[in-house]
């Protein structure tokens, strides 16, 4: 094995996976439905509430609701909110 090879094996296990890329990745997009609302949006592009809910059959309103609220958060997707009556609520992913 390499030096280089090794040094970096000594360092992943002296500071671990909590401080990787993965890491963080894994922990942005954990939950049921976070991958598939992502996976949705990158094929569909801006995508209406009751649209992602119907592709979701499984999921409930409140699962589904905060999973795409905890997106937000994360800066992942973009909620547009056109202030309309009815009301009309467009999800898109975000440059990140």
């Amino acid at each position: 094995m390499s030096e280089k090879f090794k040094d970096e094996q000594r360092r992943f296990a002296l500071n671990g996976i909590k401080n990787t890329g993965f890491y963080y990745t894994k922990s942005i997009t954990e939950g049921k439905y976070k991958l598939p609302i992502l996976y949705c949006l990158q094929l569909d592009g801006p995508t209406r509430y009751n649209e992602l809910q119907r592709k979701m059959e499984t999921a409930t309103f409140r699962s589904l609701s905060k999973a795409l609220k905890e997106l937000e958060a994360d800066g992942l997707i973009i909620r547009k909110d056109y202030g309309e009556i009815p009301p009309r609520v467009e999800y898109s992913l975000s440059d990140r």
